[in-house]
């Protein structure tokens, strides 16, 4: 880190500040970009930022820096702001030292290149008229946080991250397919090329949706709205400000009994080992078998509860306080693959890629299919096109009847393929 860390807390300290911390995130990424099936450019990311929060006669002042910085005066920009905000509780970890060491391997450029030109080949084998894009990255990401109680945490993980994209022009119909993965050590596309193809395939033909009340398979792509929405109902700050509908409903049945739904801050390739405030991070059972476990919370909305903070207080973006986040939320699977819930379904819709930003906390939904397919006696017909679904995720979740075996990581979600048994579709 290019600021000292423990230099700022000490300055701080003579400044006046009765407590201090320094919370620093430095990235240093080599992502290769592809475009219309050619390597497209080569670049060389680092970024670093520093944000230190203080508080002098009881009034919190966060000051932040990106890159090199005069300590003085990012230690100066705290104390004036401490001096508009009122007092508030101090919220501090307790002094331990933490030090992980660095988990993951750095892939070299010149593997991601030949790996990204070789991924392309092997799609327009089967289909040359299709525009590929792509990004690779390696990545090297440390986390390092301290305070003026003793408390020294720090990780650092090396990951890979990489997608492609497929555009398909015929005509008037254009059709876009993504498919991506998050990996630690290796690139393994055979999955992400294997879908891609597989999708194509669907859609060889335009149809016409079926409209009305009908079963809807997602993917994990799709499943994103659902998970979104769930983490929000069991926020502690949620249940604290008593607008989350499962508030009093903890030790209840609130989902469908066959969805287990658990925090992992270990699963592989995430690693998580402390929160944005120095708290361990530890394995949840949020819902098990339909039944609401527990909440999350941070520091801050635990005190007011009256608990313990579970390790969930996260920072939104490094000049804000953290706030309760979930990481690694992993869905149970279940042993049937995506081809036989195809077959279960007399009549319904996949939904792959969805355009919208989903629920808020309400639940309700009306969201536009981006990329779907239309099923029928078992068996795809075609792809969907015009469509929208609505609904609410809370019902939605009550009527889960079958989950995949072919769970996929979707931001921070781990999560199978699943079916609804009925939502309102508009064609």
């Amino acid at each position: 880190m290019t600021i000292n860390p423990e230099k700022l807390i000490e300055l701080a300290l003579t400044a006046g500040a009765l407590t201090a911390e320094v919370y620093q995130s430095r990235s240093l990424s080599h992502p290769v970009f592809f475009e219309a099936n050619r390597l497209k450019q080569l670049e060389s990311s680092q970024s670093e930022g520093t944000a230190l929060r203080l508080w002098r006669e009881g009034c919190p002042g966060l000051a932040v820096a990106y890159g090199d910085v005069e300590e003085t005066a990012l230690v100066e920009r705290a104390i004036a702001l401490s001096q508009l905000n009122p007092p508030e509780t101090i919220e501090l970890s307790e002094s331990r030292t933490a030090i992980y060491p660095n988990v993951g391997e750095i892939i070299p450029v010149e593997t991601l290149v030949e790996t990204g030109k070789n991924a392309i080949a092997k799609l327009r084998e089967f289909y040359p008229d299709i525009l590929c894009s792509g990004e690779f990255s390696c990545e090297v990401d440390t986390t390092l946080l301290i305070n003026s109680q003793g408390l020294h945490c720090q990780y650092e993980d090396t990951s890979i991250n990489y997608y492609l994209g497929v555009e398909w022009v015929r005509g008037e119909d254009f059709l876009a397919i993504y498919e991506g993965e998050y990996s630690r050590n290796q690139i393994n596309l055979d999955r992400v090329i294997k879908d891609i193809l597989k999708r194509l395939e669907w859609a060889q033909n335009n149809v016409t949706p079926p409209t009305g009340r009908i079963p809807i398979l997602l993917t994990p792509n799709a499943t994103a709205m659902l998970w979104g929405t769930v983490s929000e109902a069991i926020n502690a700050k949620r249940v604290l400000e008593q607008s989350s509908p499962w508030s009093d409903k903890l030790g209840q049945m609130v989902v469908s009994q066959i969805l287990t739904l658990s925090q992992q801050p270990d699963y592989k390739p995430y690693r998580c080992p402390f929160d944005d405030e120095g708290t361990p991070t530890q394995t949840l059972s949020l819902i098990t078998q339909g039944r609401l476990e527990q909440f999350y919370s941070d520091r801050t909305t635990a005190r007011t509860l009256g608990t313990q903070s579970t390790g969930n207080g996260f920072r939104p973006g490094l000049g804000r306080y953290p706030t309760p986040s979930l990481i690694n939320v992993i869905l149970e699977s279940g042993t049937t693959s995506l081809d036989n819930l195809i077959s279960r379904l007399d009549e319904g819709i996949i939904v792959d890629q969805m355009l919208g930003d989903g629920s808020d906390i309400s639940g309700d939904f009306s969201i536009n299919v981006d990329l779907g397919y239309r099923i029928e006696k078992g068996q795809i017909t075609g792809r969907v096109k015009d469509t929208m679904i609505a609904g609410n995720v809370y019902t939605a979740l009550k009527q889960v009847i079958a989950l995949g075996n072919d769970c996929q990581w979707t931001g921070s979600c781990y999560t199978p393929s699943l079916i609804v048994d009925g939502l309102s579709v508009v064609g």
